[in-house]
């Protein structure tokens, strides 16, 4: 992938002969539009976007569908056809998973969330163009992780630990032996841990990630969980979680500036773990991003008809704060999601629309700032979990061209799914607004918006921002502590706080232990993170009935 020119191109040294002066055979990676991969991938994409808007308008949470889509593969493959022989490639289980999971976080986060907004304001004629923005918006935000998938600030050895999880389930189907032993006894803690209650996802990125920001994590979880009986008052009410957020993800932006300018005077992207990027990705992808995303704002102001309400300079403001407030949400979501598998979209969202109350925008114009920045960040990081799997499963870039081609496919199944739940949606919304079936988190932003800015709140934002700043700088790039800091004080879960300090407890004995324990630690702790997905889909699926 190359900044300068498309990302499809070869990379230097991309068909270099292996170690030892061998010549390896180029690989051939399957086509997701092949007759029997486009046929699965396409059922997968309805299926998956339905059950993305059921589970969130009914159970108002969106179950990562990954391993669900892995599965399907494997049980076609059983199939004795020879149309469904294909399926048992592992490769092709990859683009099943990325097809499905894309479908699912793109009809419910992306599309069907966003467009609730302006319907529960008594603006259904906002519905259709905030339609169009986000779905564009869903598409931009796909292709950019793709873009920066292995470079220094997405890097391809990142924890992405639901894309750990499925690539792990998926070697285990195809290969048996002591790993899938290993793979399934995580299962059989998962199934267990989830059903006792417990978030186990959490549990089991604690033993693949960098353990201080997954401490800072797991410290944030205990701290919003317990603050009331602590400190005798809950932070969120006074927005503390929110001004963390605000100064360590402005610090986080400096730092990935720092990182582009780095990578243009000749560090390469493999400094943050890949070989596969070219030194200038970051910067054009960034370029890239902040023309599109204020293309897409200007086409939202423009279609919805709210550059009436505004004065020029306004309206500049409007369209400038919301490209600003979309691709930042998008990073944000995308480098907590990296770390930890917990992205705060909701929360981050808000954040965002509590900016622009502060700032004074026009109500209206609240409501599709809230919606297109809600519509970044879910996509994103779901593509990056699904393009890590592909990198694991292909050989954690050993082969370049095989990497790349690999990562072209993955890159048009989610295109394929996305583009499938975009007509599921704008079916099947009218029915589910209709039946008063509307996501919960869509009522929260309406709420915040007829409520107003109450008083103080730019005191806090402004004295925790401070806090988070400090944090973030002095952890770094690579451990995003204070991003991982607020990801934990955003999200009411104190279950997941001492899941994640538990497993890094026992992962530091582990390891005092055994230092060459790593790798059984990470299959073990993939299963549980699978188990915990399955046991949340299904879970989900039966509290909708």
């Amino acid at each position: 992938m190359h900044a300068s020119h498309s990302p499809d191109h070869q990379p230097p040294g991309a068909g270099a002969p292996a170690s030892g002066g061998a010549q390896r055979a180029p690989q051939a990676h399957p086509m997701a539009l092949s007759p029997a991969n486009l046929l699965l991938l396409a059922v997968l994409s309805v299926l998956g976007a339905i059950i993305g808007i059921e589970l969130l308008v009914k159970v108002g949470v969106t179950p990562n569908t990954a391993i669900v889509g892995a599965l399907a593969a494997m049980i076609c493959a059983r199939v004795p056809l020879r149309f469904f022989r294909a399926y048992r490639s592992v490769h092709v289980q990859n683009l099943a998973q990325s097809a499905i999971s894309a479908a699912t976080f793109g009809a419910a986060n992306s599309l069907l969330l966003p467009i609730a907004i302006p319907f529960l304001f008594g603006r259904e004629d906002l519905v259709l163009p905030m339609f169009a923005g986000v779905a564009l918006g869903m598409l931009l935000d796909g292709y950019m992780l793709y873009r920066m998938f292995g470079t220094s600030v997405f890097p391809a050895t990142g924890t992405w630990p639901q894309g750990v999880a499925a690539a792990e389930a998926i070697k285990a189907g195809d290969e048996g032996g002591k790993q899938a032993r290993l793979l399934g006894v995580g299962v059989g803690v998962g199934l267990i841990g989830s059903w006792l209650g417990i978030p186990m996802s959490a549990f089991g990125t604690a033993f693949i990630g960098n353990i201080w920001a997954l401490g800072m994590l797991g410290l944030g979880f205990l701290i919003r969980g317990y603050s009331v009986p602590l400190f005798h008052f809950a932070i969120d009410k006074a927005y503390i979680p929110h001004g963390m957020m605000i100064g360590a993800g402005l610090v986080a932006l400096i730092q990935v500036g720092i990182l582009v300018l780095r990578d243009q005077k000749g560090n390469k992207a493999a400094r943050g773990g890949s070989q596969l990027a070219a030194v200038p990705t970051v910067a054009s992808s960034l370029r890239f991003g902040a023309i599109a995303y204020i293309g897409l704002a200007a086409l939202v102001a423009f279609l919805s008809g709210i550059w009436g309400d505004m004065s020029p300079g306004m309206l500049v403001g409007f369209i400038f704060y919301a490209a600003l407030a979309a691709f930042v949400h998008e990073l944000i979501v995308g480098i907590a999601a990296m770390h930890s598998g917990w992205f705060p979209a909701f929360a981050v969202a808000l954040i965002t629309l509590l900016i622009g109350m502060l700032i004074g925008f026009p109500t209206v114009s609240l409501v599709m700032l809230c919606g297109f920045s809600a519509a970044t960040g879910p996509a994103f990081a779901d593509m990056g979990y699904d393009l890590k799997a592909g990198f694991i499963l292909r050989g954690h870039g050993e082969d370049p061209e095989f990497e790349l081609a690999g990562r072209r496919q993955q890159l048009i199944a989610a295109m394929l799914a996305f583009v499938v739940a975009i007509p599921v949606v704008l079916l099947a919304h009218h029915a589910f607004f209709a039946n008063g079936q509307i996501p919960p988190v869509a009522k929260v932003y309406v709420s915040t918006i007829q409520a107003g800015v109450a008083p103080g709140i730019l005191h806090s934002l402004l004295i925790w921002a401070v806090v988070g700043a400090v944090l973030q700088f002095a952890g770094g790039p690579k451990r995003q502590l204070g991003v991982l800091f607020a990801t934990g004080l955003l999200i009411a879960s104190p279950l997941a706080g001492w899941a994640v300090v538990t497993g890094i407890a026992i992962r530091l004995v582990i390891e005092r232990r055994n230092p060459a324990a790593k790798s059984s630690m990470e299959v073990f702790a993939a299963g549980v993170i699978a188990a915990d997905a399955l046991y949340s889909f299904f879970g989900s699926l039966i509290k909708s009935r």
